[in-house]
C-alpha cells in the first residue's frame, strides 16, 4: 500500500521527536512518501499530487485547518479535469491529529493524543477498516470548498476572525482564549440588527439571522474536553444541519449556550431558533457583507453562501 503523509510543522500540539515516532511507525506499515506543507494551500496541492499519482492512501498529521485543505486537494479537479462521483477513485483518508481542537478526529472516534490515534489508525491499516462518510460544500461568489464538521456565518465566524487575528501575533488558539474572545466579542457585537435570511429548496423562508451554524457531524467543536452540541441529529451519513439564532441577548445567549453544552439527543429549544435537519442544500443570504468560516478558517465576508450536502464523499481509514 502506498501512503503519502502530509505533516504541518507548525501543528499546535506534536513537536519533532513526536513527529519522528509518528513518522517510523506508519512508515514500517505502508510504502511511506512524507511531505511537509510549507504555506496556506500547500496540503491541497499536495493531496491532490497523490491523487493524480495513484496512492492508495493521504494521511495527516495536523490540525482541522490541514484536514480540510487536504480533503479538497483530493476532491477538486485537477487542471480541470473531472472528479470522479462517490468516494471511488480517490486515495483513502488518514487522519492522525495534531492541532489544538482536532474536531473531525475526535468525531470519527478516534483519541485526541497523536501517539493513540496512531495506533488506532495502524489498527485499521490492518483489518481494512473503513468508514465512507458525507461532507459539506459552501458555493460563494464563484468560488467552492468542501467542509468536513461545520461551517458558519455571523458572529460565530467574527469569533473564529478575532482569534486568527491573535494567532498572527504568536498567541496560540487555546480553548480559554477562544472562550474569552467569545465573551470580549459578544459585548462589542451588534444585538440589534440581524442581516441575513435563510431559504432553499422546500424550506420556509427565515428572516432576521444573527448566525448561522452550519453542521455535517455533531460535536460542532469542543471546548477543551467537552463537546457542543448546537445541532446533535447531525451525522457524516445524513445531509446538512442548521442553527440559527434570531436573538442576541443576554437571555437568549444563556439559554442556547446552556443547552449545547448538555450532552443530548434533544434539540436545542426556543422561538428565536431556526433549525433544520438532513438537508441537501440552503442558502444564506445578507443585507450586508457578513463573516463567513468555514471548518475553523475564517475566509472573509459575503452577501450570499449556498451549502450543499455530499453524501458518500470520502473513505476514512478508521
Amino acid at each position: 500500500m502506498r501512503a503519502m503523509l502530509l505533516v504541518n510543522p507548525k501543528a499546535t500540539t506534536t513537536n519533532a521527536r513526536t513527529r519522528d515516532v509518528l513518522i517510523r511507525a506508519l512508515g514500517a506499515a505502508v510504502e511511506l512518501a512524507v511531505e511537509e506543507t510549507r504555506y496556506r494551500g500547500h496540503a491541497a496541492a499536495l493531496a491532490a499530487t497523490a491523487r493524480a499519482k495513484g496512492y492508495d492512501v493521504v494521511a495527516v498529521l495536523g490540525g482541522d485547518g490541514t484536514i480540510n485543505e487536504t480533503v479538497n486537494g483530493l476532491l477538486n479537479p485537477v487542471n480541470g479535469g473531472p472528479v470522479p462521483p462517490g468516494s471511488e477513485g480517490r486515495p483513502a483518508l488518514v487522519v492522525i491529529p495534531g492541532g489544538s481542537a482536532n474536531v473531525f478526529a475526535r468525531a470519527l472516534g478516534l483519541p485526541n493524543d497523536p501517539v493513540e490515534s496512531t495506533g488506532a489508525v495502524l489498527e485499521a491499516l490492518r483489518d481494512g477498516r473503513r468508514r465512507t462518510v458525507g461532507l459539506g460544500q459552501a458555493l460563494w461568489e464563484g468560488q467552492s470548498r468542501y467542509f468536513t464538521f461545520c461551517s458558519g456565518m455571523g458572529y460565530d465566524a467574527e469569533v473564529v476572525r478575532a482569534v486568527e487575528g491573535l494567532r498572527g501575533t504568536g498567541r496560540k488558539a487555546t480553548p480559554t482564549r477562544y472562550v474569552n474572545t467569545a465573551l470580549r466579542h459578544y459585548l462589542a457585537t451588534d444585538k440589534r440588527h440581524p442581516a441575513m435570511t435563510l431559504t432553499g429548496p422546500g424550506i420556509p423562508t427565515a428572516r432576521g439571522l444573527f448566525m448561522a451554524i452550519i453542521s455535517n457531524t455533531s460535536p460542532w467543536t469542543y471546548v477543551g474536553s467537552r463537546p457542543v452540541h448546537p445541532t446533535p441529529w447531525a451525522s457524516f451519513e445524513t445531509g446538512l444541519d442548521l442553527l440559527g439564532l434570531r436573538r442576541m441577548g443576554p437571555m437568549s445567549m444563556m439559554s442556547v449556550i446552556r443547552q449545547i453544552l448538555t450532552e443530548s439527543d434533544d434539540l436545542p429549544g426556543g422561538r428565536h431558533l431556526v433549525q433544520l435537519h438532513d438537508e441537501a442544500e440552503f442558502t444564506l443570504t445578507a443585507s450586508r457583507p457578513v463573516a463567513f468560516q468555514l471548518d475553523g478558517d475564517y475566509l472573509g465576508e459575503y452577501e450570499t453562501v449556498t451549502f450543499r450536502s455530499t453524501p458518500n464523499a470520502l473513505q476514512v481509514l478508521v
